[in-house]
This record gives C-alpha cells, structure tokens and sequence, in this order.
C-alpha cells in the first residue's frame, strides 16, 4: 500500500525511516497562517487548530494521490494565551525565547490519516514543557550554535539537540514534542492493515 508522508520535515521523516517504514514524502502547500488566524478568530481551541493544520496538508496530498494512505502533521505552541510559528529569523527566535524563558508552555501536536478519499484517523497530543530562566549570555551562544536550527522548528530548538539546554522540565510524548505523535500513529496503521501487525 502506497504510504505518503505530506510534509518536508526531516524530523518526521527521520522518525518513520527510523520506525522501518517505507513511504514517499511530499510537501503539502498550504496557508497555515491563514489557517491559524481563522481558527484564532473563530476561538477554536488549539487542538481542533492544530489538528485543522495536519487535516489540510494530507487532505491537499490526498486528492491528488487518491489510492495512497496520506499522513499529515503540524504542531502548534501555546504559551498562556498565545500561539507561536516558526521565527523568521534568528532575531525573531531570540525574542521568542525571551518570551518563553521562565515560563511553561504546551506543542499542540496532531496527526492526520487520509485515506480512500477522506480523513479516516486523527490524534492530537499535547505535551508541556518548561524553560528555564536562562541567561542572555547562554541564550546567545545557543543562538550562535543552533543558528541554521532555530526557524525550523515553531519553538525555535531541537529538543533532541542543544535545545534541551533550555529546558527545566519536559512532561509528555517525546516523539509529539519531535513534532508527531509517533507510537498512535503506527498502532493506527497496524490496526488498519496499512503495515504488518
């Protein structure tokens, strides 16, 4: 079974070879900020946007591959009442880690399968994370080490990379904080015939 993967990131991509399976990855052209500035308006939680965001990537991906099982991805942060993208630049990652120095905040993390034409699974997991009250001085040094890192990833670190220095607690699905809900998805594609059991 012809098995999808619509997104670009390495991180998602590392983590299904990692699991052994074999599938195609393709970028899905979506506007997610118009998306989340929709679901801002319309005072959707976080959950439902996130899960919103993956919908449209597999669902793009799906049409135009109507015979393949097509996962989608995407994550959002929550700090307070605040939600975060990707920085632009390092400037931008810089301020976002000063905002979110100190303070805990969650990655919204959802999954989506397309399959025979419509959504036949979804799963959204929320792990939290604490940073610390780091310095500037280490704030910049991170910076300077990860600069070609931090506007890849929508919490501006790696947390299986230098980025845990930032942290003072992590409680939650390690793989959903990679940026997918690993272990639900695989039980999914098992259960559903779409890998071996």
């Amino acid at each position: 079974m012809r098995l999808i993967l619509a997104s670009q990131s390495a991180a998602r991509r590392h983590m299904l070879e990692s699991a052994g399976l074999r599938f195609e990855a393709m970028p899905a052209a979506v506007d997610e900020e118009a998306i989340k500035e929709g679901a801002r308006a319309e005072k959707i939680p976080p959950a439902d946007a996130a899960a919103m965001l993956a919908d449209a990537k597999a669902a793009r991906i799906a049409r135009k591959h109507p015979e393949a099982v097509v996962i989608g991805a995407d994550q959002l942060l929550v700090c307070g009442s605040e939600w975060f993208s990707k920085p632009e630049d390092l400037q931008a990652a810089r301020r976002q880690l000063l905002r979110l120095r100190g303070h805990r905040h969650e990655l919204v993390t959802a999954v989506v399968v397309w399959r025979d034409g419509e959504r036949a699974w979804h799963h959204v997991a929320t792990p939290r994370l604490v940073m610390r009250d780091f310095s500037e001085a280490f704030l910049d040094a991170y910076l300077a080490r990860e600069a070609e890192h931090v506007t890849h990833s929508v919490g501006a670190y790696r947390i299986e990379g230098p980025g845990i220095g930032l942290m003072r607690d992590v409680q939650g699905d390690h793989w959903a904080i990679l940026g997918m809900p690993l272990l639900p998805l695989l039980r999914y594609l098992r259960d559903s015939g779409v890998i071996e059991g």
